[in-house]
């Protein structure tokens, strides 16, 4: 796979991806711009929306918050987060988030390194809330 040439992606040229919850827009990875680290992108999610839980067996996951009111949970503890707060979370963490606010919530979030082949880089320990639809495309793989 020849990488792709661009190195600024916008947003909203990213479709959505709703398979896990929320509306998640992976836009710097393998795939859209040849990176080879990690991969990351933007998330909205409506009051009461959630990303349902799962952990990353190879990556660590940044993410920080723009906009609104989340809960992370990390192994079953809660942990409050608002705009401003940046949360990491480990390798191997079972993780779910969840808007408790009562406006959109917004945030960045980064993964690294990359799992040995995209489909190894989540388990889903939750039913997913969008089953049928498909996983986000990040390319790459070792």
């Amino acid at each position: 796979m020849s990488a792709p040439r661009r190195h600024r992606v916008r947003a909203a040229e990213v479709p959505a991806n709703r398979r896990r919850g929320g509306e998640l827009r992976v836009t710097l990875s393998p795939r859209t711009v040849g990176c080879s680290s990690g991969f990351g992108g933007v998330l909205r999610l409506r009051p009461g929306e959630y990303v349902s839980e799962h952990y990353h067996p190879y990556s660590e996951e940044f993410l920080h918050v723009t906009g609104g009111q989340l809960e992370m949970t990390l192994d079953g503890e809660a942990v409050r987060l608002a705009a401003g707060d940046s949360l990491f979370v480990p390798i191997g963490v079972r993780h779910r988030l969840v808007n408790t606010g009562e406006e959109t919530a917004t945030g960045v979030f980064h993964l690294s390194p990359l799992a040995p082949r995209p489909e190894l880089g989540h388990v889903d320990t939750e039913a997913l809330p969008a089953p049928g639809a498909a996983a986000p495309d990040v390319g790459g793989g070792r």
